[in-house]
């Protein structure tokens, strides 16, 4: 890896009609392919870890996945991997509902430098098998001369084909980010994610939380609940994000606040409605 190598890719484990609705929310230009069975891959078109172009003053990529991965995850009922790289570091962050995100990271030779415990509660969160499994993976948190950052990461990528994950080729850790983008705008089935204004942004969130598992939960006191801890969240998460300069994580309280908004006043609407 060097310093055109930076690179990232979100993993979302669901479909890509499931995925696309909520990926609008982050108001990031990405592509969006299937990459498996259960799977899909989202891409950035841009580069939101280079503010201005100014290395000095841009926020690292590990930030900004990490703040990506939570807000669609906190939307959702399925988890979401991060995987990023650049030229000193590679690692995931994954998020699962409103669970603390974990992650590992690795230095550019391969040198872990996360924690053990990580890659159990990653196993545990994606229900992998408790010992072939794990083992894989806590292979990948010892010293091995032979393997840096980007081995590292395909090893993690080859212990979740057992989910059914199948990346497109091309979609490779250790490629640039220009080079991810191109192997993604030529997939069969790519769909173009941009974000189109508010309006659309509750047409799409209303139209996921219909379809989805939880639609049972968006009318009544436990969906009023769930809105109100949503706002409570979503608040001081957007505040620390602004005040860090932390694009991510001020997104994930963004998409907090919207799904807290949109619950009650979609609440409220279905209740005038039938009145």
């Amino acid at each position: 890896m060097n310093a055109t190598s930076t690179g990232a890719l979100l993993l979302c484990r669901a479909d890509p009609e499931t995925v696309r609705p909520l990926a609008h929310l982050l108001r990031e230009q990405m592509l969006l392919v299937r990459a498996g069975a259960e799977w899909s891959v989202l891409v950035p078109e841009g580069k939101p870890w280079r503010a201005g172009g100014a290395e000095q003053d841009a926020e690292p990529v590990d930030r900004v996945l990490g703040g990506w991965a939570t807000a669609l995850a906190v939307g959702s009922s399925w988890p979401v991997l991060a995987l990023w790289w650049d030229a000193d570091r590679a690692g995931y962050t994954l998020a699962a509902g409103f669970r603390r995100p974990v992650g590992y990271v690795w230095l550019t030779d391969g040198t872990p430098v996360g924690e053990d415990e990580a890659m159990r509660t990653f196993a545990a969160r994606l229900g992998l098998d408790p010992v072939l499994d794990v083992q894989a993976l806590e292979e990948l948190t010892r010293p091995d001369p032979e393997a840096n950052a980007e081995a590292r990461l395909r090893g993690l990528l080859a212990v979740l084909t057992g989910t059914g994950l199948a990346l497109p080729a091309g979609l490779s850790p250790g490629e640039s980010a220009d080079r991810l983008r191109s192997v993604a705008a030529v997939q069969r089935q790519v769909d173009r994610v941009e974000w189109a204004g508010w309006r659309d942004a509750v047409r799409v969130e209303l139209d996921a939380v219909e379809s989805s598992r939880v639609g049972p939960w968006v009318r009544g006191p436990r969906a009023r609940a769930v809105a109100a801890v949503q706002l409570a969240a979503g608040l001081p998460l957007l505040l620390w994000g602004a005040r860090r300069r932390s694009g991510g994580w001020a997104t994930a309280g963004a998409v907090l606040l919207a799904q807290g908004a949109l619950g009650l006043a979609y609440e409220r609407a279905r209740a005038g409605a039938e009145s």
